[in-house]
């Protein structure tokens, strides 16, 4: 097979188009959940939840986070670990669901979960019991009847019914039916996902890695082990190189050969374009860490900067957060990479004034 050689800028814009980020934006939230495969579930929101951000960044002002909770309702699209994900996909995860321990995780975790699911179980049939008489449910009405409990060094630590839920969840047991606020609703997986016939496991890796790599474009063959959501395609698509990047990739041919058009777009630091930070540098030159974590003193960029995209090029960071008590969207600071043109400038203040006007707040600019 060809071994397609690829510039950095032609790699880009593969990227770019894929991520459904280029100047034709999709037709609703619809089309975009299915060509990403996912909107990721995060409970910061600096600016906007993350998945109302990805959406807004692909479809404009047009978007209304009251569609996503629309479509939630009426199960087009579904909630799995912490990802929205189309609801004819689930078929993709059954199998893999049946043959628990998860994939995905490090091998010591894997042994951690399945002896201390088993530990457990009592606990577990308790929860199934509960959810089964009484319908959706939120963690803390269900009962903490673990013998042995979750033990870790991050928040989770002691959070048994949690914990215990979410590997239920790897398991096919049950499923979020809903939120109330930011709790999670749970109830049995029957009553939640389609009735379909589930993907045998192979196949179904296969046909993820196939639908990864179109919403990628472009994506290394192998990663390292990542929860969830892999980095990499496996043998999907054709094998490629970039010009200055070590290393094989694998390309999407159905993005080779097509024109170009880009425009201007605020991301959310967990937006899939930007998420694999080593793809992000290898390809875009793109220096960028979501600093929220670092202490104030030592953020370069701000808490929650939103990279920002130009064309095939991430260009800077806006440093901004949502204060809806004030009712202002306040920016702090636009961190340039690379100097802006007039055009630039232009088009990306449109999409900050957008931004505002997407969130209803008034847009308060530095000094």
């Amino acid at each position: 097979m060809t071994v397609h050689e690829l510039s950095r800028a032609d790699a880009r814009r593969i990227a770019v188009r894929a991520q459904l980020l280029d100047a034709s934006r999709p037709a609703g939230l619809l089309d975009v959940v299915r060509g990403l495969t996912l909107l990721q579930i995060d409970p910061v929101a600096a600016v906007a939840p993350n998945a109302d951000l990805v959406a807004w960044s692909r479809l404009g002002s047009s978007y209304g986070p009251a569609e996503a909770t629309a479509a939630l309702g009426k199960r087009t699209l579904l909630e799995l670990q912490a990802m929205i994900r189309p609801a004819e996909d689930l078929a993709l995860y059954r199998a893999e669901m049946a043959e628990w321990p998860e994939r995905g995780t490090p091998s010591s975790w894997r042994e951690y979960h399945r002896t201390w699911v088993a530990a457990n179980d009592a606990c577990r049939r308790d929860i199934l019991d509960r959810l089964r008489a009484e319908g959706p449910l939120a963690s803390r009405a269900l009962p903490d009847t673990c013998a042995e409990p979750w033990r870790s060094s991050g928040w989770t630590n002691n959070r048994n019914v949690t914990k215990l839920l979410e590997l239920m969840v790897q398991r096919g047991e049950v499923a979020v039916a809903g939120r109330t606020g930011s709790d999670r609703l749970w109830d049995l997986a029957d009553r939640v996902y389609p009735d379909a016939p589930a993907v045998p496991v192979e196949e179904a890796l296969r046909i993820r890695d196939e639908r990864r790599l179109r919403a990628l474009g472009i994506a290394r063959a192998r990663g390292p082990e990542c929860q969830v959501e892999p980095v990499d395609v496996g043998e999907a698509g054709e094998p490629a190189v970039v010009e200055g990047v070590r290393g094989k990739w694998r390309v999407d041919p159905g993005q080779l050969g097509r024109t170009f058009a880009g425009r201007a777009a605020l991301l959310s630091p967990f937006d899939r374009l930007v998420h694999d930070r080593k793809r992000t540098t290898e390809l875009f030159e793109f220096d960028y860490q979501l600093e929220m974590y670092k202490p104030a003193a030592k953020r370069r960029w701000g808490y929650f900067a939103l990279p920002v995209l130009y064309g095939d090029r991430l260009v800077g960071k806006l440093d901004a957060a949502a204060d809806r008590k004030a009712g202002v969207l306040k920016v702090n600071a636009l961190h340039r990479d690379v100097p802006f043109t007039e055009a630039m400038t232009a088009e990306i203040d449109r999409e900050i004034e957008d931004l505002a006007r997407w969130l209803d707040l008034e847009l308060v600019l530095p000094d």
